[in-house]
C-alpha cells in the first residue's frame, strides 16, 4: 500500500512537466509578457516551464491582461522578446550549437528545431533537425533508452540566411514538439543573431 502511494506521489509530481530546453537559455515571460499575454497565462508559465501550448487560450481567454494582438500563444507560448533581450545568442552562419532538452514526461510524436521569423511564426528554410516520428516515445524512455539525439544534439546556423535574423527579436530557434497520443504541443524558443557575412 505504502509502496503504491509513493508511486502515484511520483507520478503526480512528474505531472507538470513534458518538455523544455534548458540550454541555451529559453525565452521566460516578464512584465512585457504579462501586459501581452495576462497574468493566468505567465502564471503557468512560470509555475511549469513545460507547459503545453493547448492548455494556454482557455486561461488567456478568460484573462482581463490578454490582448490576442500583441500574444501570440503559438509562438514561444506568447512569451515575448522584450522580457529576454539580455538572453539574446551571437551566433555566425555555419556555427555548429549544442541544445539540450529536458525532457521529463516522454509522449510519442513528431519534433523539429527551426529558425522561425517572429513576425510571421514562418519556418526559415527547412527545420535544422526533425524528427517526422518517434520522438519521445514513452516506451522507450520507461525503459530508460530513450535515444540521447533527442535530448541533446547539435544544430548548425544556416549559411543560407543572406542578412535575417541579423535584428535581435526577428527570429527564434524553435523547438517544437506534438505528442500525438496526448494531444499536446510544447515549445520552446532561444533568442539569437546571425552575423552578416
Amino acid at each position: 500500500m505504502l509502496s503504491t502511494l509513493l508511486q502515484l506521489a511520483s507520478l503526480a509530481a512528474l505531472a507538470h512537466g513534458h518538455g523544455y530546453i534548458s540550454s541555451p537559455p529559453m525565452r521566460m515571460p516578464g512584465n512585457a509578457t504579462t501586459s501581452a499575454c495576462g497574468k493566468s497565462v505567465v502564471a503557468d508559465i512560470v509555475k511549469d516551464k513545460t507547459s503545453h501550448v493547448e492548455g494556454l487560450p482557455e486561461l488567456a481567454a478568460k484573462d482581463a491582461g490578454y490582448h490576442a494582438s500583441q500574444c501570440n500563444l503559438w509562438l514561444c507560448r506568447g512569451v515575448q522578446f522584450a522580457d529576454n533581450a539580455a538572453n539574446v545568442q551571437a551566433y555566425a552562419p555555419g556555427q555548429v550549437v549544442n541544445v539540450k532538452i529536458a525532457l521529463t514526461i516522454p509522449h510519442v510524436g513528431s519534433a523539429n528545431v527551426s529558425v522561425v521569423d517572429t513576425k510571421t511564426n514562418a519556418i526559415v528554410g527547412q527545420p535544422l533537425l526533425s524528427w517526422p516520428s518517434g520522438y519521445a516515445d514513452e516506451k522507450q524512455f520507461y525503459g530508460q533508452t530513450l535515444p540521447a539525439n533527442q535530448t541533446d544534439f547539435n544544430v548548425t546556423i544556416p549559411t543560407t540566411l543572406d542578412g535575417k535574423c541579423a535584428t535581435a527579436g526577428e527570429c527564434v530557434i524553435q523547438w517544437w514538439w506534438y505528442g500525438t497520443g496526448a494531444r499536446q504541443t510544447y515549445e520552446s524558443c532561444i533568442d539569437f543573431t546571425v552575423a552578416k557575412v
